[in-house]
């Protein structure tokens, strides 16, 4: 007699679900008897699938860790999620491995995806649309990735072998606070042991990771994330840049995030008791960048009152961008696309 192939799948998927799963109800949702059950546990175990008996009242079966991955049983919703998840982690750069196996894992599931379920796929990616285009991202190594997480929760230093921008090569002992996902790219945030100071990597910079005997205890304050923004937004670049801005913290955060600038409110315009992040007032912003042309553009689209401190050179910047708005705007209505002029 011929094993029922669709009800031990069907079994298969219950225990993937999570938990444990009494013989009483998987009989009932099998619609077979609690003997029949104990014989397609027998098959999956077979097939090498973990599944481990529980004793007790409450017992029965669940899935145990195995040496290798099953056969994954995914509803069409799914199976629907870890495809798009698959392809907005190609597209943002937020991948942990090299594009092919992520080409290779989209390409299995696609394989086996039931008709109706493939066409509703094909109709979302020809609606869907990204605001950036894709861009080529270095992934980190998986294994990497992982050494540093778990350093990361059993707050165990790690040893890394880092290669900074400049092609500079460096072993390093990392306190590492956690790890943060930012503009398509990894990150680990922590305190380098050897000069005592927070430093931020690149994963995908760093060779190899080992765990190293000892624990430190991480920090109060701010969190992984807010330490890579604030690392990001006092990095060492061409220009350093001070303006005084009149708005709330809101209005400025809105154009000069956190990752790009540092805001602080001067002593001597603190606001009195009572006031809140809301209330508008002079508020020091200082930036370092790489470039300053940039920077003329974003002032005029806060469209409030600024006072550059330094450099001159922004100052000369943001006027030549006002008189070329000027003249933009004094333009004739009437000026033809074909005459010498042109059009604004």
């Amino acid at each position: 007699m011929s094993r029922p192939t669709g009800r031990v799948l069907t079994l298969l998927e219950l225990l993937q679900s999570g938990g444990t799963r009494t013989v009483a109800e998987l009989a009932d949702r099998l619609g077979v008897e609690g003997r029949t059950v104990r014989r397609y546990v027998d098959q999956l175990i077979d097939l090498d699938v973990p599944v481990e008996s529980v004793r007790g009242r409450y017992g029965g079966y669940r899935l145990a860790p195995g040496h290798r991955l099953p056969p994954l049983m995914l509803s069409d919703d799914e199976a629907l999620a870890v495809l798009l998840g698959l392809i907005a982690g190609r597209r943002t750069g937020l991948t942990t491995t090299q594009h092919t196996a992520s080409e290779t894992a989209s390409a299995k599931i696609r394989r086996v995806l039931p008709k109706h379920i493939a066409r509703r796929l094909d109709t979302l990616l020809e609606a869907l649309a990204f605001t950036d285009e894709p861009g080529e991202f270095d992934t980190p190594n998986a294994g990497v990735l992982l050494t540093i997480a778990d350093a990361v929760r059993h707050r165990r230093p790690v040893s890394i072998r880092y290669t900074d921008r400049g092609g500079r090569r460096s072993e390093r002992t990392l306190h590492a606070y956690g790890i943060v996902a930012h503009a398509g790219r990894w990150y680990v945030t922590g305190q380098d042991a050897r000069i005592g100071e927070d430093r931020t990597f690149r994963l995908d910079r760093i060779a190899d990771a080992r765990t190293l005997p000892g624990s430190f205890e991480p920090p109060v304050g701010p969190g992984p994330a807010q330490r890579v923004l604030s690392a990001f937004a006092t990095a060492e670049y061409r220009h350093e840049v001070t303006l005084r801005i009149h708005g709330t913290v809101g209005q400025i955060r809105a154009r000069l995030p956190v990752g790009v600038a540092s805001l602080e409110e001067p002593e001597e315009d603190a606001p009195v008791a009572g006031e809140d992040r809301a209330t508008e007032r002079w508020l020091r912003v200082e930036l370092r960048v790489e470039r300053l042309d940039w920077l003329p553009p974003v002032l005029a689209s806060l469209d409030r009152p600024f006072v550059i401190e330094r450099p001159d050179e922004l100052r000369g910047l943001v006027t030549t961008l006002a008189d070329r708005l000027t003249s933009y705007a004094r333009a004739k209505s009437d000026r033809r696309p074909d005459s010498e002029e042109p059009m604004p």
